[in-house]
């Protein structure tokens, strides 16, 4: 799914009135209509006390759409016009002339004097301001946005938080509305899949209001996406009968040190389980015994007593994953560079590795073109330096992957796949995956697709997809906090599985900051 900047929704705005021969008000009563049967569908009449917060733009005028339909169908509704500039749109003029019409004349909030009792037991609407927002908030809007969320009723954001912006950070965090909710037009912004904006965004989801599809696919220059079961289903390649385990190529997995076999561990029985056709395993002779009984799958070749220091094998692989466990005392950080210097074959490079080339910065230019980096935050800020921001963030990681001709999997929530100039954003998964170990799983998932002939970027989203996927089914069963490493390659071949059946939609508890209205039976998060 591609993840549309503010300017990219404008543009498809503009050309699917063109082309479908509507004028912009109608397209605003179609996605305010759209939002209203969202809510009706889950409110079904409850009596619950609404609150709709109106801007003078255009965001207001799908606010005094939806407000319109919900006094027809006689909800408690109490609409708000927050009147904080003396310019209107037109959609927002006529919308609010048919809203009077309709017989609600919105109360006009002007200062802090006007603004209404919320309750955490009401249900509030937020439309004040949308993805046009490019400069910070200031006067009463700025109070009545703390007004808003200080009860922490339920807030329902429509297209984005009022205060936050589309496509870049925000300085401030007390000028955004804290929405429980929010149903964005089409496509996603990228906003809602960036750390800082948690408080923000606790969940979200794109409506279609009919805006162009065959605009939308021809845009060029879209370089953000999300990774959808449908682009995964596309890579996933079907074994044919009379195939053996030499088509499904041979992993080598370099890692361990004394005390730390277990990450090499990991790391070699998920290159195994996610499909490659032999693994080997390059650990020091201390965890020989451990790693032959552990996985009797997996051959062993061995380095010195307790550390990797030669980094040299005897195995033919066709790719290799180095770092799980290595260390990074200084022999093995001399045996790395002299690995790097000689290896052609393309590397999954993780953890110590990892630590290793921010030492040596140098080493970068050693890594063969297409390998695959699996950083968490730390590990690639120590590569790249400190960011400002999310944004920067992601500016520096294209820079990085462009400059080295690598992918970069950095890993969190909504773990972000980067290529060339462009970042796909894995949204599988939940905070269960945040345990020891989980990081060389994912890498070992990995290796063992690129020696499936997987191409290192479909590797990289593929088996970010798996790993994610592992949690999302495991834990309704496990819980968060008794979820594993090993617990991902418990439900490895599910996630494998999952990509030919049907999703059963879950949803996850809400937010106890964010309660649904009373006597709802929660059907606001359904």
């Amino acid at each position: 799914m591609e993840i549309l900047t503010g300017k990219q929704i404008y543009q498809a705005d503009k050309e699917t009135i063109k082309n479908q021969g509507i004028t912009s008000l109608e397209l605003m009563e179609r996605a305010g209509t759209v939002c209203f049967n969202w809510i009706h569908q889950r409110l079904q009449g409850n009596p619950v006390k609404i609150l709709i917060f109106c801007g003078i733009g255009n965001n207001g005028g799908d606010g005094l759409v939806i407000a319109r339909h919900m006094h027809q169908y006689g909800y408690n509704v109490h609409c708000f016009v927050v009147n904080f500039s003396d310019k209107r749109t037109e959609g927002f003029l006529e919308n609010y002339d048919k809203l009077k019409d309709a017989g609600v004349w919105p109360t006009v909030i002007k200062s802090v004097d006007d603004f209404p009792e919320i309750t955490a037991q009401d249900v509030v609407i937020d439309a004040i301001l949308g993805i046009g927002l490019d400069r910070k908030i200031e006067g009463f809007t700025v109070d009545l946005i703390k007004h808003i969320n200080t009860p922490q009723s339920y807030t329902l954001s429509i297209d984005i938080p009022s205060g936050l912006f589309a496509d870049k950070s925000i300085s401030t965090t007390d000028t955004v509305i804290e929405a429980s909710h929010t149903l964005t037009f089409q496509r996603p912004k990228i906003a809602f899949l960036l750390p800082e904006n948690e408080p923000f965004i606790y969940t979200w989801e794109a409506i279609d209001i009919g805006l162009d599809e065959n605009f939308i696919a021809s845009l060029k220059e879209v370089k953000h996406f999300i990774v959808e079961k449908r682009d995964v289903q596309s890579m996933y390649k079907v074994r044919d009968k009379f195939s053996h385990k030499g088509n499904f190529g041979h992993s080598l997995v370099i890692g361990g040190s004394y005390g730390k076999i277990g990450a090499v561990t990991l790391t070699s029985k998920a290159a195994l389980k996610s499909g490659s056709g032999l693994v080997t395993a390059l650990i020091p002779e201390c965890g020989y015994d451990i790693l032959q009984i552990s996985i009797p799958e997996v051959m062993v070749e061995v380095d010195s007593e307790k550390q990797i220091e030669l980094f040299q094998y005897v195995s033919q692989p066709n790719v290799i994953a180095v770092g799980p466990g290595i260390g990074t005392l200084d022999k093995t950080i001399s045996g790395f560079e002299k690995f790097l210097k000689s290896n052609k074959l393309p590397l999954v490079i993780d953890a110590d590795a990892l630590n290793i080339l921010s030492i040596n910065k140098k080493l970068l230019e050693l890594i063969p073109e297409n390998s695959i980096l699996t950083p968490h935050p730390k590990e690639f800020e120590r590569l790249v330096g400190k960011w400002k921001n999310d944004h920067d963030k992601l500016n520096k990681l294209k820079k990085f992957v462009t400059k080295y001709k690598i992918v970069v999997v950095l890993k969190g929530a909504n773990t972000v796949i980067a290529f060339n100039d462009e970042l796909y954003f894995n949204t599988t998964g939940n905070p269960a995956l945040a345990t020891a170990g989980s990081g060389d799983v994912l890498t070992g998932i990995i290796v063992g697709l690129v020696a499936q002939n997987y191409l290192p970027v479909e590797a990289a989203i593929f088996g970010t997809y798996l790993h994610g996927k592992t949690a999302s089914l495991a834990v309704s069963k496990t819980g968060i906090e008794t979820f594993t490493a090993s617990t991902i390659l418990e439900y490895l071949g599910e996630a494998y599985l999952s990509l030919f059946t049907e999703d059963t939609p879950k949803q996850a508890p809400p937010p106890a900051s964010k309660k649904p209205p009373q006597d709802t039976d929660d059907e606001l998060y359904v």
